[in-house]
């Protein structure tokens, strides 16, 4: 069923005649007809009779218009959702680390959301890069410098880090790391100038954070992720001196969108509240 065709049938019901509809729709009269007869033909139903020059709806069209009377409502409806929104409109999809998106993202996103009605944002959460060639995603952060591609790339700024490591333990604790391709990261870098023999490898921040708050080993978190851990009397924490650099990547289609451009002040304003805290 095609809407421009059932809007047709309303029309010859409230004006009677096609050459009413026509002059209703602004289109040709002969058109009106061929369309109602190509309706006629896919319901296999009578939409209308002719009597003393006017066009009556048959019972069977009067449940059809029914139905095109809700779809017009809505149609109306979808019209006005604009006008009905305060500020930007518009869906975001938003690739980033599940921790990043967990703990500097999401505690800050009921505020923003809440204060633009028309926003929805889509997290993509993984430890892979999303191709942005593809379009799977509008805007990335990224803990690497990517390369250069076609998108605009900002810095959002720098992340803390910690070593952490039990104060007290029986032996050595165990050295937790990161996989050999993130050996380039002020991370690893800090960690192959322990001694100790990595015992567990993840790139998963989460599960070394639980390794550590067990007072059984070591390792590097970022600060977003380390909160509670600075105050274990327990453990003893280590501030690297080098810090972890916060990438934005954003489609370049899109840097110049409403919708966009807020988003990313908010994501730029999560990353400062992070550093400030």
């Amino acid at each position: 069923m095609n809407w421009d065709d059932l809007r047709i049938i309303a029309a010859v019901r409230d004006e009677g005649t096609y050459a009413g509809a026509s002059a209703r729709l602004r289109i040709d009269e002969t058109t009106v007809g061929r369309r109602l007869s190509r309706i006629e033909r896919a319901l296999g139903l009578r939409l209308f009779e002719a009597a003393d020059g006017v066009r009556r709806p048959t019972r069977q069209c009067e449940a059809v218009l029914a139905h095109v009377e809700a779809m017009a409502t809505h149609a109306a409806e979808i019209g006005r959702v604009g006008q009905s929104l305060a500020g930007p409109v518009g869906r975001l999809r938003i690739a980033t680390t599940n921790t990043v998106a967990e703990e500097v993202l999401s505690p800050r996103a009921s505020d923003f959301l809440r204060a633009n009605p028309g926003l929805t944002l889509q997290f993509l959460t993984s430890s892979e890069n999303v191709k942005f060639s593809r379009w799977e995603a509008d805007l990335a952060i990224r803990l690497r410098k990517p390369d250069k591609g076609d998108f605009a790339i900002s810095r959002l700024g720098d992340i803390r880090l910690y070593y952490f490591e039990p104060v007290a333990t029986e032996g050595e604790p165990t050295l937790c790391v990161y996989p050999d391709e993130l050996g380039a990261t002020p991370e690893m870098q800090f960690l192959r100038t322990k001694q100790a023999r990595a015992r567990c490898v993840t790139d998963n921040v989460r599960v070394i954070r639980n390794l550590i708050r067990a007072h059984q080993a070591a390792g590097v978190l970022p600060e977003y992720v380390c909160e509670d851990l600075l105050g274990d009397r327990r453990l003893r924490a280590t501030l690297l001196p080098k810090r972890r650099d916060a990438w934005l990547l954003v489609q370049n289609h899109l840097k110049r969108d409403p919708a966009t451009r807020v988003t990313i002040d908010w994501v730029r304003a999560c990353f400062q509240d992070m550093s400030r805290s």
